[in-house]
Protein backbone atom coordinates (compact mmCIF):
# COMPACT_ATOMS: atom_id res chain seq x y z
CA UNK A 1 0.00 0.00 0.00
CA UNK A 2 1.38 3.52 -0.88
CA UNK A 3 -1.23 5.83 0.08
CA UNK A 4 -1.47 9.86 -0.90
CA UNK A 5 -3.36 12.38 0.11
CA UNK A 6 -3.70 15.96 -1.21
CA UNK A 7 -6.09 18.61 -0.68
CA UNK A 8 -7.73 20.21 -3.55
CA UNK A 9 -9.65 23.49 -4.19
CA UNK A 10 -12.44 22.40 -6.23
CA UNK A 11 -16.46 22.20 -6.24
CA UNK A 12 -15.62 18.37 -6.87
CA UNK A 13 -14.33 17.48 -3.46
CA UNK A 14 -11.42 18.89 -1.12
CA UNK A 15 -9.02 15.79 -0.83
CA UNK A 16 -7.61 13.53 -3.55
CA UNK A 17 -6.26 9.96 -2.41
CA UNK A 18 -4.33 7.17 -4.68
CA UNK A 19 -3.52 4.35 -3.19
CA UNK A 20 -0.90 2.73 -5.81
CA UNK A 21 -0.78 -0.36 -4.76
CA UNK A 22 -4.27 -1.49 -3.58
CA UNK A 23 -5.00 -4.69 -1.89
CA UNK A 24 -6.34 -6.68 0.59
CA UNK A 25 -5.83 -4.54 3.35
CA UNK A 26 -7.75 -2.09 4.11
CA UNK A 27 -6.98 1.77 3.36
CA UNK A 28 -8.60 4.77 5.41
CA UNK A 29 -8.88 7.93 3.23
CA UNK A 30 -10.41 9.69 5.60
CA UNK A 31 -11.01 8.92 9.37
CA UNK A 32 -14.36 10.81 10.23
CA UNK A 33 -16.97 11.26 8.04
CA UNK A 34 -16.80 12.58 4.72
CA UNK A 35 -18.58 12.40 0.98
CA UNK A 36 -17.27 10.08 -1.74
CA UNK A 37 -17.44 12.27 -4.84
CA UNK A 38 -15.98 10.42 -7.59
CA UNK A 39 -13.39 7.15 -7.75
CA UNK A 40 -10.60 5.67 -10.81
CA UNK A 41 -10.07 2.23 -10.37
CA UNK A 42 -6.88 1.06 -13.08
CA UNK A 43 -7.22 -2.32 -13.42
CA UNK A 44 -4.65 -2.46 -16.45
CA UNK A 45 -1.71 -4.29 -15.07
CA UNK A 46 -4.31 -7.36 -14.79
CA UNK A 47 -4.83 -9.61 -17.73
CA UNK A 48 -7.24 -12.47 -16.17
CA UNK A 49 -8.20 -11.13 -12.93
CA UNK A 50 -11.67 -8.57 -12.24
CA UNK A 51 -10.69 -6.48 -9.05
CA UNK A 52 -13.69 -5.78 -6.35
CA UNK A 53 -12.91 -2.52 -4.28
CA UNK A 54 -14.94 -2.54 -1.83
CA UNK A 55 -15.82 0.58 0.45
CA UNK A 56 -16.65 0.85 4.24
CA UNK A 57 -18.02 3.62 6.48
CA UNK A 58 -15.69 2.11 9.17
CA UNK A 59 -12.20 3.30 10.21
CA UNK A 60 -10.63 0.25 10.65
CA UNK A 61 -12.91 -2.73 9.10
CA UNK A 62 -11.67 -6.57 8.95
CA UNK A 63 -11.82 -7.68 5.34
CA UNK A 64 -13.66 -10.71 5.42
CA UNK A 65 -15.59 -10.01 8.12
CA UNK A 66 -16.78 -6.54 8.31
CA UNK A 67 -19.67 -5.89 5.63
CA UNK A 68 -18.61 -3.33 3.22
CA UNK A 69 -21.38 -0.90 2.30
CA UNK A 70 -20.32 -0.20 -1.69
CA UNK A 71 -18.57 -2.61 -4.02
CA UNK A 72 -17.06 -1.29 -7.44
CA UNK A 73 -15.95 -3.66 -10.13
CA UNK A 74 -13.31 -3.35 -12.58
CA UNK A 75 -13.01 -5.74 -15.39
CA UNK A 76 -9.08 -7.41 -15.74
CA UNK A 77 -7.54 -5.05 -17.96
CA UNK A 78 -9.46 -1.65 -17.99
CA UNK A 79 -9.29 1.41 -16.14
CA UNK A 80 -13.25 2.74 -15.12
CA UNK A 81 -14.07 5.79 -13.22
CA UNK A 82 -17.43 6.17 -11.19
CA UNK A 83 -18.80 9.68 -10.75
CA UNK A 84 -21.29 9.82 -7.58
CA UNK A 85 -23.41 13.34 -8.83
CA UNK A 86 -24.66 13.94 -5.23
CA UNK A 87 -21.93 12.16 -3.39
CA UNK A 88 -22.03 9.36 -1.16
CA UNK A 89 -22.00 10.00 2.49
CA UNK A 90 -20.04 8.00 4.78
CA UNK A 91 -21.01 8.67 8.63
CA UNK A 92 -17.70 7.14 10.46
CA UNK A 93 -14.73 7.02 7.77
CA UNK A 94 -14.05 6.18 3.87
CA UNK A 95 -11.91 3.24 4.07
CA UNK A 96 -11.77 0.65 1.28
CA UNK A 97 -9.97 -2.69 0.08
CA UNK A 98 -8.85 -4.29 -2.85
CA UNK A 99 -10.06 -7.54 -3.97
CA UNK A 100 -11.07 -10.54 -6.38
CA UNK A 101 -14.19 -11.59 -4.98
CA UNK A 102 -17.12 -9.20 -4.66
CA UNK A 103 -19.19 -9.31 -1.22
CA UNK A 104 -18.25 -9.69 2.58
CA UNK A 105 -16.22 -12.41 2.13
CA UNK A 106 -13.72 -11.46 -0.46
CA UNK A 107 -10.33 -10.82 0.69
CA UNK A 108 -7.81 -12.34 -1.68
CA UNK A 109 -5.55 -9.49 -3.36
CA UNK A 110 -4.89 -9.57 -7.16
CA UNK A 111 -1.81 -10.85 -8.47
CA UNK A 112 -0.96 -7.39 -10.13
CA UNK A 113 -0.92 -3.93 -9.10
CA UNK A 114 -4.42 -2.23 -9.03
CA UNK A 115 -4.57 1.79 -8.25
CA UNK A 116 -7.05 3.70 -6.78
CA UNK A 117 -7.90 7.36 -7.05
CA UNK A 118 -11.08 9.28 -4.77
CA UNK A 119 -12.23 12.46 -4.48
CA UNK A 120 -13.73 13.39 -1.02
CA UNK A 121 -14.53 15.74 1.27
Amino acid sequence: MALTTLTLTTRLGASFGKDTSANDSAVTFKGSSGTLQCVEIDNTAASSEDAYVKFYDHASPTVGTTSNDMTLPAPAGKKIAYQFSEGIAFGTAITMACVTTPGKGGTSALSSTVIVKVVYD
